[in-house]
Parts: structure tokens; C-alpha cells; sequence
């Protein structure tokens, strides 16, 4: 990352952060990660609204984080970034080390 950030570039990398906030985002791109999928999957899949995935996929194609291709009446989604798990594992990651180390002290204590 460069020592200094326009506030332009601020502005999108606090858009894609902000994005990753949402739970139901996150299920979607877990959905994804096993590879393309349509919409009417995905809302099996989720367990979320047809009008909620769509609302949520839009979201995430406007900032690059899925591409789409329609066939016919359907439309197919697939990570197009997949380097985002890469910052989900490492949250993951912390998030399991720092339970373990609660559970290690309720255990001590």
C-alpha cells in the first residue's frame, strides 16, 4: 500500500470494506467461492429473498467484486476478485486465535 492515499482512493477502498460489513454479502461470496452460480441458487443457497441477493449482488458487481453473464432468463454470477478471501481468511484467522485464547482463560480461570 503507498504511504499516501488520495481522499478519491480513500473513498473507494472504504466502499469495498463497507461492503464486506454485511453478513448477507459475505454469504453470497461464500456461496461464490465454490464457483458460478445463478440467482434463483443462490437464494436456495442463502436462504435470503430474491429481491434481497439481487439488491446484494448488485452491490457487490458495482465494486468488482463479482462478475455476471446472462443466458437466456438467467443470470449467472462468479467471483471476479477472489483475493478477497484472502483478507477473509486472515479475519477468520484472528477471529478463531483470539477465541481460542478467551476459552483458554475461561478454562484457567
Amino acid at each position: 500500500m503507498k504511504d499516501t492515499m488520495s481522499p478519491e482512493l480513500m473513498d473507494l477502498v472504504a466502499a469495498r470494506f463497507h461492503a464486506l460489513g454485511e453478513p448477507a454479502r459475505l454469504q453470497i461470496l461464500h456461496a461464490l467461492r465454490r464457483g458460478e452460480i445463478s440467482v434463483n441458487d443462490l437464494v436456495e443457497e442463502t436462504g435470503l429473498g430474491q429481491a434481497n441477493v439481487s439488491k446484494h449482488l448488485q452491490i457487490l458487481h458495482s465494486l468488482g467484486f463479482v462478475a455476471r453473464r446472462k443466458e437466456g432468463l438467467f443470470v449467472y454470477y462468479r467471483l471476479a476478485d477472489k483475493d478477497v478471501f484472502r483478507m477473509c481468511d486472515i479475519m477468520c484467522g484472528r477471529i478463531e486465535s483470539r477465541v481460542r485464547g478467551v476459552e483458554r482463560m475461561l478454562r484457567a480461570g
